[in-house]
Parts: structure tokens; sequence; C-alpha cells
């Protein structure tokens, strides 16, 4: 079985070991919250609002695309609506912040000046048996053939302390890129919505060249996890938002039993090269 990583997983395991095996090896439920839902929602109405003619790509047209893009979103799972309540009230002031997210792009972008080349692109490599895959949310080529990797989120931009953590998935995807299209993208630009924030990097050759050996150290040290059982965790100020900190020794808690079969589990390409749609 051929193994996989995906850029979630990888921060997973880089954030905290327990975390990794908390989410791969016991798959435990992380309750969905409203503000996921949202990032869901706002992501979804940036994809399709390029559907239209560059013109008639406003405002006003990204606000009417939210009702409708939710009510798809809502169909396809129907637990999403149990997330912003059955409150007239509420469900309004709900809506009222995704529309905010969206105005904030056009401050940072104008969608009447861009043709995207992909969007929710999927992209995978194999990197000496090992897949990595993940999903891009906009790719821009250039006449000339320069590529734009760009990724929207609809948090903060972080702290200095924290930028690398969030370059580390885009550089992720460069290296994905220049192994599969020959090409180092020429800008990876991260779209922060919560505080109309652009974070722009220029890679190259070396850049990606460290990031494959510290993704090839990263597996490595994962499948001596996998092998020994040894999934400690590693505390930081991100663990005031984990859903596990009751199971975790460092907060006084005990993780259940490891499965048998951890080490398979994993190592499963299915759990560990699991790519996602990031919305935060």
């Amino acid at each position: 079985m051929v193994a996989a990583l995906s850029p979630s997983r990888a921060a997973d395991f880089m954030q905290c070991p327990l975390l990794y095996r908390f989410r791969v090896i016991d798959r435990l439920p992380e309750p969905p919250s409203a503000a996921a839902a949202r990032g869901t929602l706002v992501h979804s109405v940036l994809e399709r609002l390029f559907d239209a003619p560059a013109a008639e790509r406003t405002v006003e047209a990204a606000r009417d695309l939210i009702e409708p893009q939710w009510a798809a979103l809502v169909e396809a799972e129907p637990a999403l609506s149990e997330l912003v309540g059955e409150d007239a009230a509420e469900h309004a002031a709900w809506v009222a912040e995704a529309a905010r997210l969206v105005e904030r792009w056009f401050l940072l972008e104008d969608p009447t000046r861009l043709e995207p080349a992909e969007r929710e692109l999927y992209v995978e490599v194999d990197l000496d048996g090992l897949l990595l895959r993940g999903y891009v949310d906009r790719l821009d080529v250039a006449p000339t053939g320069e590529i734009r990797v760009v990724d929207y989120k609809t948090g903060r931009a972080p702290s200095e302390l924290f930028e690398a953590k969030a370059l580390f998935q885009m550089k992720f995807y460069a290296l994905v890129l220049w192994r599969t299209r020959g090409v180092v993208p020429r800008m990876l630009q991260l779209v922060y919505l919560g505080n109309s924030e652009l974070i722009r990097y220029a890679p190259d050759e070396a850049d990606l060249l460290a990031t494959e050996r510290k993704i090839k150290a990263l597996w490595a040290a994962i499948e001596r996890a996998a092998r020994t059982g040894d999934w400690r965790p590693r505390t930081s100020r991100l663990c005031d938002w984990c859903d596990h900190r009751a199971l975790c020794p460092e907060w006084g808690g005990t993780p259940p039993p490891l499965p048998e079969d951890s080490s398979t589990l994993a190592l499963d390409p299915r759990r560990a090269g699991q790519a996602e749609v990031a919305v935060d």
C-alpha cells in the first residue's frame, strides 16, 4: 500500500503527535462549529463567483450567492443547519458575518481582473513512495506561465510566531506543483479575511528542496511513532482550542488504549493522506 500525507495531517503531527494519533488512529469525533461552517460557506461563495463573467463579479453578486450556496451545503449535509440555529435573528446575524468576510475580500483582490486557471484544485505527487496530496483554493497562471497559489482563510492573520506554520501548507502545495509541472510557483498568497490582510511569499528551489527534506523527515518521525506507539503530546497555546484536551496527559487526562492495529492505522493513506479543503 502506497503511503500518503496531506498538509493537514502533516500540520497535526508538527503541532502535537498525540493530536495526529487522535485524528488518524482513534478518529475521535470533533464537534463541528458555526465558525467552520461559515468558513466552508465563504470558500464556496468565492469559488462560485468566478462562474460569472468578469464584469459581473461584484460585491452585490457575491452577497446574492450566500443564501443559495448555504442552502446547497445544507442539502448536502443537513446537520450543518443545526450549527446556525433555527432562530431567524440568529441566522441573520450568522449570514451577516459571512457577508462581511466576503466583502473584505473585495478590499484585497479585484475579481473582475482575475481569471483563475483552477479552483479547488486537487494536487498529488509521488515523493519517493510517499504520496503528497491536497486541495489548492485557487491557482492563477500568467500568460508568461508564472504561477500564483492562493489560499483563503476566514480567520485573522497569524503573528510572526505562527506565520511559518501557515506558510508550510503553501510550500507543501508549491512543492507538489513544482514536482508535477516543473515550475516553481512565483507567489504563494494567503488571504486572511478576518482582518483583511495578505501574506505573500516568493519561494525558490532551495525553499522547496528544504520543504521536501522536512516532509521526508516528518514522515520518518510518523513511521517511528507508529512502530513504537509513542505519540507524546506537545503543549502550546493551541491547546486552548483542542477538542481533546480532557484526554491529554499534559492536562490530567488519559488517552484511550491504542488499538492493536494502531501501527497500520497510523500510516493508512486513507487517513494520513486525507485531503481536505481548508476553511480556517
